[in-house]
């Protein structure tokens, strides 16, 4: 029986590589300098798409390929997928949920810690300048007020672990959950009673740019904000006003527009944290996304339920 043919939007680790090439006939998009003629060729052969958050399946690409049946995203955020498309001719979407819902949430809270005890720098002072003085005194995170925007898997496992630092948590959701926070449905009032605010919402049309101009003027000069969801939830362009001209404390990113090519406005800021798009980045981690991933293209052609349909 010959294998079923599969678009690779991107890189895999080693261990989901080998997996998917012995199963399957894998097709690497990237690898093509004419992508349009590339899938011309393969597109009707394509059963299912193996991509992840950021490279998503987008509609040029979906329509080249009438016989698709399902695409296994390697990730939780299908926003960059044409869902529309996707609904319209019946294909299957799955993502990974809950497997890297931990590691999001520590690498979350690691953010909030380094940010208001400058961590980072005092790593370079003390490198570099300690015996010229004292390094700077830095922000109490204990008791802090938090506020979560988006209050699902990985908010929730967020708060539980604020809840440790004794913070005084709200949320702002689309709807009010069975939880011990304060729930607000404005996120400008959210971010008006917080000292932190932890972007962990799914990207949507209705999210782009939640975090506003006006969010960041009410979370204010001492305020902090911190995103591990996606870049889109930002204002980025406010953003960096607000850090350039003081308006907003500090800012601790693990997404930006146009990654991995940052801003290069970002670059020349002391009261930002830059980190790389790996908050789900660990071996464990990884190994748990792939083989989840792999599993759903497993169940989906062997006719079996899938594990984690998003439709």
């Amino acid at each position: 029986m010959s294998k079923p043919h599969v678009l690779q939007m991107g890189s895999y680790p080693d261990w989901d590589q080998t997996a998917l090439e012995a199963a399957y006939q894998m097709h690497l998009f990237p690898a093509h300098a004419d992508k349009v003629a590339f899938l011309a060729k393969v597109g009707p052969q394509i059963r299912a798409i193996a991509t992840n958050g950021g490279a998503g399946a987008e509609p040029a690409v979906i329509a080249a390929c009438p016989n698709l049946e399902m695409i296994s995203i390697y990730g939780v955020g299908y926003d960059a997928v044409d869902m529309a498309a996707c609904n319209a001719r019946g294909i299957r979407v799955t993502n990974t949920p809950d497997v890297l819902t931990d590691d999001c949430a520590d690498l979350a809270v690691g953010m909030v810690l380094a940010l208001a005890r400058g961590i980072v720098p005092a790593a370079a002072f003390a490198r570099a300048d300690w015996t010229k003085g004292s390094f700077p005194l830095q922000r109490r995170v204990t008791g802090m007020r938090a506020g979560i925007l988006g209050l699902g898997r990985i908010g929730l496992q967020v708060a539980k672990r604020l809840a440790g630092f004794d913070m005084d948590i709200a949320y702002c959701a689309r709807s009010r959950k069975d939880v011990p926070y304060a729930y607000f449905t404005d996120p400008v009032a959210l971010a008006a009673r917080s000292d932190v605010v932890i972007v962990t919402a799914l990207a949507n049309a209705q999210t782009r740019h939640i975090v506003s101009a006006q969010v960041l003027q009410a979370l204010g000069p001492q305020g902090l904000l911190v995103n591990i969801s996606r870049a889109s939830n930002i204002d980025e362009i406010a953003l960096l006003h607000a850090l350039e001209t003081g308006a907003l404390g500090g800012a601790a990113l693990d997404v930006f527009e146009g990654e991995p090519q940052l801003n290069p406005r970002f670059l020349a800021l002391s009261n930002v944290l830059l980190q790389p798009h790996h908050a789900s980045g660990t071996v464990e981690t990884r190994r748990a996304m792939g083989q989840l991933m792999r599993d759903n293209l497993a169940a989906h052609f062997a006719g079996q339920d899938l594990l984690t349909p998003v439709i």
